[in-house]
C-alpha cells in the first residue's frame, strides 16, 4: 500500500473549502489541557514506563491482559475512534483502483486529520480477530503522518472477526465518543451486529467499503475464485443465473447489515472504491 504523505495537504485543502468549521461537526467540548487525578475521567491509554501505577485499571487488565492507565482532564474533549478492518479480504482491488484497505485507511486518516485540526483527540486501530492500536496518543499532524507510515506498512491478512475485537476495544473507551468502523463486512450479519452493539453507547458510524467488482461480478464463464482470507480456491462456471443469484444474496446481506445498524441508532454508509475519494469522504464525514 502507498498512501502519499501529500494526501494530508489534500485534506487541508478540503477542510479550508468547507463553508462551516469542521470543528463543529461533532460538537465536541473544548479541552482545558489540564490532566491529573481528581478531575473528570477522560479515556484509557496503554501503560508506558514512568506512568503512575496507581492509575492502572486492573479490571480492564483482567479482561484484556494489557496494562491501561486512566486519563483525566478538567473538561472532556471529543475523542474520535477509528477502527479499520485489516483482514485479507480488504486487500482486494479491481484493476486500476485502490484496495479496500487503502481506500478505508484514507477515510480513517481523513477523520484523524480533521479532528486533530479542530484540537480534539483521536485514536486509531486496525483489527482482524483482535485489534492493534496504531496511534501513539498524540493528536496532531505529526501523529497523522506517523499513521500514514504505519498504515503503509500494514498488509491486510487473516480472517475477520468483528465481534471479538470490537467488544474488546469498546472496553477501552472511557467516555462517550464518536466511533468510525471501516470494514467490508463480509461476515454473518449477527456477528457484525454483536461487535457494533458493544460500541453503540457512543455515536457510531459504519462505513462499509466495497469494490465495484464485488457488487457487479463482471466476470463470466469458467473462473477460479480465490478466498483472500484462507488458502481455499474454487473452480466454477459463472453463468447469468448464478451471477444474478450472487447479486441478490449480496444485496440482501447489505440491507440486513444496514437495518441492524439502524436498529442500534447508528449510521450506515456504503462506500464504493470506484468513486472519487472526497465524494465518499464527504458522505461519511457530514451527517
Amino acid at each position: 500500500m502507498a498512501i502519499d504523505p501529500g494526501f494530508l495537504d489534500e485534506l487541508e485543502r478540503y477542510a479550508r473549502a468547507q463553508k462551516r468549521n469542521v470543528a463543529s461537526q461533532f460538537q465536541g467540548e473544548q479541552r482545558s489541557g489540564e490532566r491529573g487525578e481528581g478531575l473528570t475521567f477522560s479515556d484509557f491509554r496503554r501503560y508506558s514506563p514512568g506512568d503512575d501505577t496507581r492509575r492502572i485499571d486492573w479490571k480492564l487488565f483482567a479482561r484484556t491482559d494489557e496494562f491501561y492507565v486512566k486519563e483525566y482532564e478538567a473538561e472532556r474533549n471529543l475523542t474520535v475512534h477509528v477502527l479499520l478492518d485489516s483482514s485479507g479480504s480488504m486487500g482486494f482491488a479491481s484493476d486500476g483502483l485502490s484496495t479496500k484497505f487503502e481506500y478505508g485507511a484514507k477515510l480513517g486518516l481523513g477523520f484523524a486529520y480533521l479532528v486533530a485540526r479542530a484540537h480534539d483527540d483521536f485514536r486509531f486501530a486496525t483489527f482482524t480477530d483482535d485489534y492493534e492500536r496504531l496511534d501513539r496518543g498524540r493528536s496532531n499532524r505529526g501523529e497523522v503522518l506517523g499513521l500514514v507510515d504505519r498504515l503503509n506498512a500494514t498488509e491486510p491478512t487473516g480472517d475477520a472477526d468483528m465481534a471479538r475485537p470490537l467488544e474488546a476495544y469498546a472496553d477501552t473507551i472511557g467516555s462517550r465518543s464518536l466511533v468510525l468502523v471501516v470494514s467490508d463486512c463480509l461476515e454473518p450479519p449477527e456477528e457484525i451486529e454483536r461487535g457494533l452493539e458493544a460500541l453503540s453507547r457512543n455515536k457510531l458510524v459504519l462505513a462499509r467499503v466495497m469494490d465495484p467488482a464485488e457488487r457487479d461480478l463482471p466476470v463470466s464463464g469458467d473462473a477460479l475464485v480465490e478466498d483472500m482470507e484462507s488458502p481455499r480456491t474454487l473452480r466454477t462456471h459463472l453463468g447469468a443465473r448464478r451471477r444474478e443469484r450472487y447479486r441478490e444474496r449480496l444485496e440482501r446481506h447489505v440491507e440486513d447489515v444496514a437495518e441492524r445498524v439502524r436498529t442500534l441508532r447508528a449510521r450506515h454508509e456504503l462506500v464504493d472504491t470506484g468513486a472519487e475519494f472526497f465524494d465518499s469522504f464527504g458522505k461519511v464525514w457530514v451527517e
